[in-house]
């Protein structure tokens, strides 16, 4: 069947089962109009169109009488400013719900902080339904239409998400592509012998067709979960296990799958879910002799899951986590034909890598190197920037990057590794060290931001003078978070520094897994101390936090009333003359910015020709300072300065 038979069907049948006196039916239909040979066009390219249409259209057309008077309002409102999320205004804040608040009605209960920090995008870690026991920090889902049983209902979740909207606060929750928990319904269906569930996984009787695939699959979790196929007793076959033993590939390639989603994807957006981060995408299409991640059909899948929920809700966005090189997160957010059609934002993070290696390297010429090489996204997408998130970090330093400024890619790799575990003489930092490859000793990095950033160590120390370092050194890092353009994503706790939690280690589901070690639960009486005026002879600890909580709130403020900082305007990056200085450069229409930062330890002189033109008066946002520039300035160690014509 052709996209425009396909097409015109799956119209035919809307206007049948809808009424077209109804504003809401014709809306619908209209938006069908609008993206559904985006959506048929996708889907061709994966599937036989005369397999999925109809399924798919009842599940919109069902779907769409479902969906609440107040969301419908919420597409129209979004239809009209579509770039909600672009703005220097959007502030992202991410948490797992049970460390930050223990479930839907206790974050309700912390709205009003999250609005005096200035948060309008809120990113709850996975809250859907996940299997008892090791479950993979949650990402083992074994039930999509349900919460986890401590966090609450599918109703609680729809409550908060109409409190947040009432404060102007978008929310965000995590949607798991890859992979289903082992106990999930498909799974279990498949096991008890049901041929249309088997078919939703990837099962084979012997090791021939798995030893095939194995020879160029990387291993994600070499340490815990080595391979990437599981024996299953039940099954009488190998089945695909890209994560763990107990959590089964899902196959994409049978369009049952992909109307599946559709319908799951349809009850988060009719529970008031705006946003989608996509989990694991690149890893759902997997061809024979590659590493089965980023292949073409993964892109004209998510093509046509856009579609298909930018016909049923609009005012929803979908985010990839697409933790891949310059070369291919271009694809997650839409490259020639496929441009603005595929996800709105993505993660950046290689920016996150390399702020990181800058600061401990005291040297931006890497950092300039690799992210110059990243092409002009769509004007209608933006990064999602961050300093640290709820994994590792993997020293993602590409080896043709390293060699172009003098650096062999290993040896960086192994030195920021030891750098960030204070292992290498003079580093401060206090990290943790995560998924050891044995073969090249090469191996990633938990920690929180404070632990990375030698706060924790300077605590430790009682050292006054360490401390307003490390403080200098965090905020400068989030500056350059704060000031690159896109979504900026607090991480729970950095408002106000929380260090490494080591009680993981108790806990025999998660000792084995580091990452724990930077997902402490919120500290609430730090907290709401933080926001109060600073008591004399208040601790180190507690000054500490209420200088991070200044710092923060301040850089927040500064960016919301800037909008050259608007993420349809991308970033440029040089590295200054002095070692160690970085400089964004934003020539947007409303007015041009530069940004300086200085990631060394020592004084740097920034003279005009490192500024792209800015001359004479100018404003420094940071400070609220206007001055001359003369022929340059001074940065002091770890400053930063966001610069505008006076």
């Amino acid at each position: 069947m052709s996209v425009e038979t396909a097409q015109s069907k799956a119209r035919a049948m809307l206007v049948a089962g809808l009424d077209t006196s109804v504003r809401e039916d014709l809306e619908l239909i209209d938006r069908f109009d609008r993206y559904g040979h985006d959506l048929f066009e996708a889907l061709f390219e994966v599937y036989d169109l005369s397999a999925i249409g109809s399924q798919l259209m009842t599940i919109l057309i069902e779907a769409h009488r479902a969906r609440p008077a107040e969301l419908h309002q919420r597409d129209r409102q979004r239809i009209l400013e579509p770039d909600w999320f672009q703005k220097p205004s959007t502030i992202g804040y991410v948490c797992y719900a049970d460390l930050f608040a223990k479930n839907m009605s206790g974050i309700g209960k912390q709205v009003a902080y999250l609005e005096q920090l200035g948060v309008t995008y809120l990113h709850l870690m996975p809250v859907l339904k996940p299997r008892p026991g090791a479950n993979d920090g949650g990402y083992a889902v074994m039930d999509y239409r349900a919460l986890r049983d401590d966090l609450g209902s599918m109703d609680d979740l729809a409550a908060l998400a109409t409190k947040l909207h009432t404060s102007g606060i978008s929310l965000t929750l995590d949607l798991v592509l890859n992979h289903v928990a082992r106990e999930h319904e498909w799974a279990e269906r498949a096991r008890s012998g049901e041929k249309k569930y088997r078919d939703y996984f990837f099962v084979y009787p012997d090791r021939q067709v798995p030893d095939q695939f194995e020879q160029t699959l990387p291993e994600v979790f070499p340490d815990f979960a080595p391979g990437n196929f599981t024996w299953d007793d039940e099954l009488s076959g190998w089945v695909w296990t890209t994560f763990n033993d107990y959590q089964w590939d899902v196959n994409w390639a049978n369009p049952n799958v992909f109307c599946e989603y559709a319908d799951i994807i349809a009850n988060l957006a009719n529970h008031g879910v705006d946003c989608l981060r996509l989990d694991a995408i690149a890893f759902i299409w997997k061809r024979l002799g590659t590493t089965c991640q980023g292949e073409a059909e993964v892109h004209a899948i998510t093509q046509a899951l856009r579609q298909f929920t930018r016909i049923l809700a609009p005012s929803v966005i979908f985010k990839a986590e697409a933790i891949v090189g310059p070369a291919q997160v271009g694809a997650y957010f839409g490259e020639g034909k496929r441009a603005g059609k595929v996800s709105d934002v993505a993660y950046h993070n290689s920016l996150m890598v390399q702020i990181w290696a800058a600061i401990a390297a005291k040297d931006a010429q890497l950092l300039q190197h690799s992210l110059s090489r990243f092409t002009a996204l769509p004007n209608t997408t933006a990064w999602g920037v961050y300093l640290r998130c709820h994994d590792d970090i993997g020293w993602a330093i590409d080896d043709a990057d390293a060699h172009a400024v003098g650096l062999n890619g290993h040896m960086h790799r192994m030195f920021l590794a030891d750098y960030f575990t204070g292992l290498f003489p003079g580093s401060d930092a206090r990290g943790v060290d995560f998924q050891l490859d044995p073969a090249s000793g090469e191996r990633r990095t938990s920690g929180t931001s404070a632990a990375l950033s030698g706060i924790q160590a300077a605590l430790a120390s009682k050292n006054a003078a360490h401390v307003n370092t490390a403080i200098a050194r965090y905020l400068c890092a989030y500056a350059m978070v704060f000031g690159f353009g896109g979504i900026p994503l607090l991480y729970m706790g950095d408002e106000i520094g929380l260090l490494n939690d080591s009680t993981y280690l108790k806990d025999p589901t998660k000792a084995d897994d580091s990452r724990w070690a930077n997902r402490p639960p919120m500290k609430w009486a730090a907290a709401k101390r933080a926001m109060e005026p600073l008591e004399a002879g208040a601790s180190l600890a507690v000054s500490t936090a209420h200088r991070i909580r200044a710092g923060i709130t301040r850089l927040i403020e500064t960016r919301v009333s800037l909008p050259a900082l608007h993420a349809g305007v991308a970033t440029r990056v040089w590295a200054g003359h002095g070692q160690g200085v970085v400089v964004f450069d934003r020539p947007h229409p409303a007015g041009h910015m530069v940004q300086i930062y200085n990631v060394a330890d020592q004084s740097r002189w920034v003279s005009t020709d490192e500024l792209g033109g800015l001359t004479g008066w100018v404003r420094d946002h940071v400070s609220g300072h206007e001055f001359d520039l003369g022929e340059g300035l001074p940065v002091a160690p770890y400053e930063c300065r966001w610069l505008t014509p006076a």
